[in-house]
């Protein structure tokens, strides 16, 4: 993903031996439109489907499907104007911006790719935490769903999230020794296999229980609340659920950087966004639609939580879903560790702490090459995101706030400011002001959406 270490290995040079080795570089690329959909859709379908059903629960019939649409056209209009933004000035011979960072660095300026670092790096850590209470909701639903089927419907199967959550992590500081993305492209490909397996099986269970309910349950105006005040901060949460599960800005370019030309990559990239945004959207319109019309005013947060049968199925989803976090976790975990242990590095060449590297040999196992500042870096890093997992076990809101945190700074603000440099949009033009107002419009949308999700924690909190 855009992070500041990709920044400095593809500093721009002038030199004839760096032309040399990107063109050569260039010549290797083999990516089409076909490889950039599978790219785009495996980075998009994964722990946020769960929540689509719940958010169209809060938004009804016609705003859920609406909202969702919404959301798909801003993507698209966010990943074209991305794209346009891969080579600087021109986009056939253009020097390429292979990153997101990379790309705000030179429209934007260092200052900007500092702000932008930030709020990725944010981003991950929150979704870490995120991934920490889903993995744990799940075993907890693995438990809950054997218990009943042994012990009958009346049974008190009902049991907390805390100690999956400490299984999880524990799980997680020995899964974060691996060095880094190099050595865990098995775990990414496991992690993205399972993200499919569970997000069809959850499709194919709401499907089912439509046809044995023989109605479709839920109404125009969503989930009734007590209150108007109340409906009103679901609904803002909702937006933030929901953002949560569409955007990919962070890696357009990244996966633009693999297609061949001619054509121009952006051609290339826009088509395959089109297709991409549309698969994922009717796949996302499915799942959530069926999901309402399954259960109606009672939809669950997290849509497999719903399902008790044939719980074999259901057992089998949810570990689905914890296999996916696994790898997922040290997705979002990987790019934080890579900048903390190069900037340690940098700042204390000398310490034997940060730099001693100890061999290590295990039966069987190839030697494990030990640092200690790693070990311990990295060890708290996954302790304080199960810390603050269990304090705050709130799957929709935490999903909410991170969709909120990230949606308008990296979906609309930066590539909308990005996209007037590069085609040099006067101020005040026509155009100019057609981008910002999309900009402030989806600038409402995230900042309402945050207050809700906020608003929710807190009353979980209380409550």
């Amino acid at each position: 993903m855009g992070v500041d270490d990709e920044v400095d290995s593809h500093m721009p040079s002038n030199s004839s031996s760096a032309s040399s080795s990107l063109s050569k570089l260039t010549f290797r690329k083999t990516g089409t439109v076909w490889t950039a959909v599978a790219h785009i859709i495996a980075a998009v379908i994964g722990a946020g489907v769960l929540a689509l059903a719940w958010g169209t629960a809060q938004l009804g019939w016609i705003g859920g499907p609406i909202t969702m649409l919404c959301f798909a056209v801003v993507m698209f209009i966010s990943a074209c104007l991305l794209s346009d933004c891969y080579r600087t000035n021109d986009h056939i011979a253009g020097r390429p911006n292979p990153s997101y960072n990379e790309a705000v660095r030179v429209y934007l300026g260092k200052k900007w790719t500092w702000l932008c670092g930030l709020l990725l790096y944010v981003n991950f850590y929150g979704t870490g935490i995120a991934y920490v209470i889903t993995s744990a909701t799940s075993m907890r639903e693995i438990q809950r769903v054997n218990c009943y089927h042994e012990r009958g419907e009346k049974a008190h199967c009902q049991t907390g999230t805390s100690m999956f959550m400490l299984i999880f992590g524990i799980v997680e500081i020995v899964t974060s020794q691996i060095p880094d993305f190099h050595n865990m492209a098995w775990l990414s490909v496991v992690a993205a296999l399972m993200s499919f397996c569970y997000s069809f099986i959850g499709l194919g269970l709401g499907i089912s229980k439509v046809i044995d309910n023989k109605s479709i349950k839920g109404s125009i105006v969503g989930i009734p609340t007590k209150s108007a005040s109340q409906k009103i901060w679901l609904v803002f949460q909702a937006l933030g659920n929901i953002a949560f599960a569409y955007p990919y800005s962070v890696i357009v370019l990244e996966i633009q950087d693999t297609l061949k030309s001619p054509p121009p990559e952006n051609q290339t990239m826009k088509k395959a966004s089109m297709t991409s945004i549309a698969i994922t959207t009717f796949f996302y319109l499915c799942l959530s639609c069926f999901g309402y019309a399954a259960f109606g005013n009672n939809t669950p947060g997290n849509i497999l939580t719903g399902f008790d049968e044939p719980f074999w199925l259901v057992d089998f989803a949810n570990a689905c879903i914890v296999l996916h976090l696994v790898g997922g976790y040290q997705v979002y975990s990987q790019p934080v560790f890579a900048f903390v242990e190069k900037w340690a590095t940098q700042k204390y060449p000398e310490n034997r702490f940060v730099n001693k590297f100890y061999a290590i040999k295990l039966p069987v196992l190839p030697a494990l090459q030990l640092n200690l500042f790693r070990l311990c870096f990295r060890t708290l890093y996954v302790i304080s995101t199960t810390a603050i997992a269990m304090a705050f076990p709130y799957f929709n809101q935490v999903l909410g706030v991170l969709g909120a945190l990230i949606f308008w700074p990296t979906t609309v603000y930066f590539p909308v400011e990005m996209y007037i440099v590069q085609k040099k949009i006067g101020a005040w033009s026509r155009k100019w002001l057609l981008l910002e107002g999309f900009s402030m419009i989806c600038l409402i949308v995230s900042v309402l959406a945050f207050i809700g999700s906020i608003e929710g924690i807190i009353r979980a909190k209380l409550a």
